[in-house]
């Protein structure tokens, strides 16, 4: 199975978007900091997954959380006011 998932910085008001095979060793990945554009985040949680069979699904819908379209399904899906809040955007 393949993931797409969004992770949520406990530190900070900064959310990550991503896709992969294991969602548990990934998420440990990010909070070790391995991702060096994100590390400065660290810690985070996983604020929402969906699984798909294929990789190639699981990266069409990244593309589509990383759109204006998809922060706001996003943003429905995490309870957040859609005037709140970048899903993508740093600060």
């Amino acid at each position: 199975m393949f993931y797409t998932y969004v992770i949520r910085s406990l530190t900070f008001d900064y959310y990550y978007k991503g896709h992969c095979e294991d969602l548990d060793e990934r998420l440990k990945q990010h909070n070790a900091g391995m991702t060096s554009s994100i590390k400065k985040y660290v810690p985070f949680e996983l604020a929402y997954y969906e699984e798909f069979a294929t990789r190639d699904e699981a990266i069409e819908r990244e593309k589509y959380f990383k759109s204006a379209g998809g922060r706001r399904f996003i943003k429905s899906k995490l309870g957040m006011a859609t005037s709140s809040g970048h899903l993508s955007k740093k600060r």
